[in-house]
């Protein structure tokens, strides 16, 4: 068996991640948080489930999310990947520091709100064209 020189793992054995396995139905996606080794499919028999994600909005325009943040830092300790959009996930919760994605997506909506609300102003300011209808 061979060792890697920082640590005192045996090679190749056991990586594990921790991401998102896909639950839902078409047009309703439901997430499960889980940990699974890396070489298995997304929605194979999991290692440990830690938590769900729903990313519709409910009736108050709430994603929700419930992770357990204990189990995640064992695995975080066991040496876990973290997948990207799990990433994203702690990181907005406050577990993780925000992922740099998680910036790009709020310039990018701030930009977009902005170019509608320009929009909305140039039309309002326009003035309405007369109609060409002649009293007789």
């Amino acid at each position: 068996m061979l060792y890697p020189a920082s640590g005192g793992a045996a090679l190749g054995r056991g990586k594990t991640a921790i991401r998102l396995a896909y639950h839902g139905c078409t047009n309703r996606p439901f997430f499960h948080i889980v940990v699974n080794n890396v070489y298995r499919d997304r929605n194979s028999r999991p290692i440990e489930q830690l938590g769900t994600y729903d990313p519709l909005p409910n009736a108050d325009n709430q994603k929700l999310v419930s992770v357990n943040l204990d189990r995640v830092q064992f695995w975080i300790g066991r040496g876990s990947i973290i997948s990207r959009p799990v990433s994203e996930l702690l990181g907005l919760m406050g577990f993780l520091p925000l992922h740099p994605r998680t910036y790009q997506l709020a310039w990018r909506n701030r930009e977009k709100a902005a170019k509608e609300a320009e929009k909305a102003e140039a039309e309002a300011k326009a003035p309405t064209a007369p109609s060409s209808a002649s009293a007789s």
